[in-house]
């Protein structure tokens, strides 16, 4: 059999409750859902961090971002009088001794391609690690909505990924579409906006709808060179969708029924979409509860072409799990030690079966639920069973030191009265988008702004 061709979709702040075929019912995704309709959909698919660059990091490289010391966004939010404790100096690229993916698919007889957003150091970039067919226009791009365009890119990439794919069409090819969509600032054609009127937030929406779009015109040429059959489509996201305000969006998303947002270790911001499409291999309509990690993609793929699956990865395989085994549970574990833009604090976490610990560092405690009874995060049973929760911070840190993490260190200017105004008082991770009245709304952006206006003091 032939080598099957490989097509890695990744948006950038795509929530999980985002998609139609995901329960949104607000949201316009036909294509998405056909593709999930002829492939296998995951409940329970995790970044390997809460935030962009740190989980492509991940992705690429199949390493924990704790482990390669890039563990938020690029170049990271710098510190404020707010905070008790002070973020570590990460990484600020993945280095070149760093085996990425590309490397590993060239090396099992691909040509490799990037199309969109790196976002794991400049320099080196996506050439430099080894993809052959670059089309990188910088981490971020806007773009004015027009009849070939969205407000985001979403059709330019589209377009790039076909011509690279139509130039490789008679040997392995895999691309990579790294979309700029949904992140914010975005805007939308206005027929769509006006089309989606009745959504949660309608411009949000339309950009959806545009991503489908963008989406249906690549399985559609897929179809159209025959293509199909022999190409592994991955869909999916670099970590969960925003659930506050941010800049002059005063509504983005939400991720109900799960806890919070992009920048929070509860689930809001961890769970992503991810569908799997490989005709003949892959089951239709299949959904899959079982955990699997971003980390696991190089291992699961490599597996899945037959090629060796190598040492030394943090990742695993679930190419089994793919094929009609039961993907077996395994503990997942996060290390977070960075405030955020979206009011997330210092942290870590650690999944066992339906257990989940948030350990909050910068207070020193820990929480823990049952998914199986709370899927919101919202009864803390630390309490009730102090022995699991002993026993998961053991083995938290036991984790952590393995990785060789980096750790925050105190803020000896730390305004405590600040602290508690922007981190105890206010708690945006309890924060419902969906069912928040108006003065919940108006609370939370006056907290926005002024969190952002702490940060530009410092």
């Amino acid at each position: 059999m032939s080598l099957p061709n490989i097509v890695f979709v990744i948006c950038d702040d795509l929530g999980i409750n985002d998609l139609h075929c995901y329960g949104r019912n607000d949201h316009n995704t036909p294509n998405i859902d056909i593709l999930a309709t002829q492939g296998t959909r995951f409940t329970s698919a995790y970044a390997s961090q809460a935030i962009c660059s740190a989980s492509r990091a991940g992705l690429l490289t199949g390493l924990n971002p704790a482990r390669l010391h890039l563990t938020t966004y690029l170049p990271g939010r710098p510190n404020t009088i707010s905070q008790r404790l002070l973020h570590p100096e990460i990484m600020m690229h993945v280095p070149l001794s760093i085996k990425t993916f590309p490397r590993y698919f060239k090396e099992a007889g691909y040509v490799t391609g990037f199309i969109g957003k790196w976002h794991i150091g400049n320099k080196p970039g996506p050439k430099e690690h080894g993809f052959d067919y670059v089309y990188y226009p910088g981490d971020g791009k806007n773009t004015v909505p027009s009849e070939k365009e969205g407000g985001k890119a979403e059709y330019e990439l589209t377009r790039e990924t076909i011509k690279f794919i139509e130039e490789n069409k008679d040997r392995p090819f895999v691309a990579y579409l790294g979309h700029y969509t949904p992140h914010i600032p975005y805007t939308a054609k206005q027929d769509i906006v006006d089309k989606n009127k009745d959504a949660f937030e309608p411009v949000y929406a339309a950009l959806i709808e545009t991503l489908d779009d963008s989406i249906g015109m690549l399985t559609g040429k897929l179809d159209e060179l025959c293509l199909s059959e022999n190409t592994i489509f991955i869909f999916t996201s670099d970590n969960g969708g925003l659930h506050v305000p941010e800049l002059s969006h005063e509504k983005v998303t939400h991720n109900t029924p799960y806890r919070a947002g992009k920048g929070y270790t509860y689930e809001g911001g961890q769970r992503v979409p991810l569908i799997v499409c490989w005709p003949g291999h892959i089951s239709k309509g299949r959904v899959i509860d079982a955990p699997v990690n971003n980390i696991d993609w190089i291992p699961t793929l490599l597996e899945l072409i037959g090629y060796p699956v190598p040492s030394g990865l943090d990742g695993i395989s679930f190419a089994k799990g793919l094929t009609g085994s039961v993907i077996p549970n395994r503990k997942l574990f996060w290390h977070f030690p960075h405030y955020t833009n979206q009011g997330g604090r210092p942290s870590g976490a650690m999944r066992d079966g339906n257990w989940i610990l948030i350990e909050l560092y910068d207070e020193d405690r820990a929480e823990l639920y049952d998914l199986s009874k709370d899927i919101g995060e919202q009864q803390d049973l630390a309490r009730r069973y102090p022995a699991r929760i002993n026993s998961m911070c053991a083995e938290l840190d036991e984790w952590r030191r393995e990785n060789k993490v980096q750790y925050n260190t105190p803020n000896p200017n730390c305004d405590e009265k600040l602290y508690r105004r922007f981190y105890v008082d206010m708690d945006p991770s309890k924060f419902e988008p969906l069912i928040a009245n108006d003065k919940e709304w108006s609370c939370l952006i006056k907290w926005q702004k002024e969190m952002y206006e702490i940060g530009k003091s410092r």
